[in-house]
């Protein structure tokens, strides 16, 4: 399957090396950087990667508009450059990218594969208390006012099957932050698609500053009890299947 993975960035030169060239080390992927005019140099540094590497691109944007304005400009890149996988993660190290392979082997049986820290076998590391309860509690919202069948639904490592994402009308996406992923969640949910999770452990960044804001939180609190109205109001429900891969020994 040829595959990308797009890695959004503001202000992540310290760490963006070491992802990106890990991700080429140990994944069958491509790398698309979407650099949102980092002040810090980050984008040079992607141009500079690369120039050195065939598989590594760049998207420049103009200005810091957000984790989901620039997920939507590289997933639109990748799926006209007709990429079949399409996945997602962080720029800080957080993800492991050797975990990148073990998503696109679950996509043969999937349409969307969620790297999550909630499924057995799954785990956070170096966050503290408060942290880990909004994380928990943010996944236990969704549950409550959505009914959704996903363990980590604000996870941001993910692997989507192409016409799977090209279903999912992304054009009318305008959300960010922890919403975006619940709200791609929720539409693949509604479209009837088979969603796998797998266990991944999280490690909080070494290196930079958190993207995490209250504006992002209070988002996901407006946004998601009118989604859960959305889906009570159609007439038919389509249910998708939400599956936990099996932990790896």
């Amino acid at each position: 399957m040829r595959a990308l993975v797009v890695i959004p960035t503001y202000n992540e030169a310290s760490s963006l090396r070491r992802v990106v060239e890990s991700v080429r080390r140990t994944a069958r992927a491509h790398v698309l950087v979407v650099d949102d005019n980092s002040p810090d140099g980050t984008g040079e540094l992607a141009d500079w990667l690369a120039e050195r590497d065939y598989g590594v691109h760049v998207l420049h944007r103009t200005a810091k508009a957000g984790l989901g304005a620039a997920y939507r400009a590289g997933f639109a890149w990748a799926l006209t450059s007709g990429y079949e996988g399409i996945g997602q993660m962080d720029a800080d190290g957080s993800h492991a990218p050797e975990d990148v392979p073990r998503l696109l082997d679950a996509l043969r049986n999937a349409d969307l594969v969620i790297g999550s820290r909630y499924v057995p076998g799954g785990d956070v590391r170096n966050w503290p208390r408060s942290r880990r309860l909004l994380s928990r509690a943010g996944n236990a919202y969704v549950q409550l006012w959505t009914g959704l069948p996903i363990s980590d639904a604000t996870a941001g490592f993910r692997m989507f099957r192409r016409a799977a994402l090209a279903a999912l009308q992304l054009e009318d996406v305008r959300s960010d932050g922890y919403s975006f992923q619940v709200e791609l969640a929720l539409r693949t949910h509604a479209a009837g698609l088979r969603v796998v999770e797998i266990p991944i452990t999280f490690v909080e960044r070494i290196d930079g500053v958190s993207k995490m804001s209250r504006g992002i939180v209070a988002e996901a609190l407006w946004r998601v009890p009118g989604w859960a109205l959305d889906i009570r109001g159609r007439p038919t429900a389509v249910a998708a299947r939400s599956v936990a891969a099996p932990t790896r020994h």
